[in-house]
């Protein structure tokens, strides 16, 4: 019965959209949250929009419009989340410790291209550096690669 149950809202209730990939579901996950510390503070919107443009076409060797079509699904899977953790345990399940520290890196970078670092910035940094089980030392010394840049 809890198997006619399940199918009859798999059918009904699917999204009409194809399945991601499984490096597109990571590759969203890694954007939504740039875009979360692009949200934290009110100051260089678009210079850290333009970061993460740049960051999603080097990272994952995209062109430019795939890129950009890459940030409007992340911005809507983004809106769709209520906390952090479908895309930290999806980064934690696939990723190495050094693409997490990357990631972390991509990360200060995104939150200090204004020039200034906002403590809601740090404090989220912080966060999902916890969140991806970067250790505290890799943490840090992200934050003095991208400061020394």
């Amino acid at each position: 019965m809890l198997t006619q149950i399940k199918i009859f809202f798999e059918q009904h209730f699917a999204l009409s959209a194809p399945e991601m990939s499984e490096e597109e579901q990571l590759q969203i996950a890694s954007i939504a949250l740039f875009l979360e510390i692009m949200a934290m503070d009110d100051t260089g919107e678009a210079k850290e929009r333009e970061l993460i443009l740049t960051l999603v076409k080097q990272s994952f060797s995209l062109t430019t419009d795939q890129a950009a079509a890459l940030i409007a699904s992340a911005e809507q899977k983004n809106k769709q989340a209520t906390d952090y953790f479908q895309f930290t345990s999806l980064i934690n399940k696939r990723c190495t410790l050094e693409q997490k520290i990357q990631l972390i890196e991509s990360l200060w970078k995104i939150a200090l291209v204004d020039g200034k670092l906002d403590p809601e910035e740090e404090y989220l940094v912080r966060k999902l550096a916890e969140l991806l089980y970067v250790p505290h030392v890799d943490f840090i010394m992200a934050k003095h690669r991208v400061d020394h840049l």
